[in-house]
């Protein structure tokens, strides 16, 4: 089940920040004050109804059946840590831990937010399917 759990939210992931992610939201997610923790939160929002929706299509598909409390606490920690990586700090801050200016220079901080997502989504699958 955990392979199977893994792929959908990584397609709800996918779905939810490419052709679900508004421009407004793209722009200004990271950004300071109202406008910038609005566009984060509903960009994390859709994050969490996209999986929601491709989970309880793989219960009834594939018949799992996913206990309440603990998928409720998944697409919490979806969302949480979605919106956490989307404010771009603690990418910015690994990059720089990490010595890795250049990278960053260069559209490493993409490759290390889509890396961050992917781990964030990975221990939700594990949890869930655990």
């Amino acid at each position: 089940m955990f392979a199977e759990v893994l792929f959908l939210l990584y397609v709800g992931h996918l779905l939810a920040d490419y052709p679900l992610q508004t421009d407004h939201q793209a722009t200004h997610k990271a950004g300071p004050g109202r406008q910038g923790w609005t566009a984060n939160g509903t960009h994390a929002a859709v994050h969490v109804a996209v999986c929601a929706l491709l989970l309880t299509v793989g219960s009834l598909v594939l018949g799992w059946r996913l206990p309440v409390l603990p998928t409720l606490a998944v697409l919490v920690w979806i969302g949480t840590t979605h919106a956490v990586i989307d404010r771009r700090r603690l990418v910015a801050a690994w990059m720089r831990w990490a010595r890795q200016p250049g990278f960053a220079a260069h559209g490493g901080a993409a490759h290390v937010d889509q890396t961050a997502h992917i781990l964030a989504l990975t221990l939700a699958a594990l949890f869930l399917a655990a």
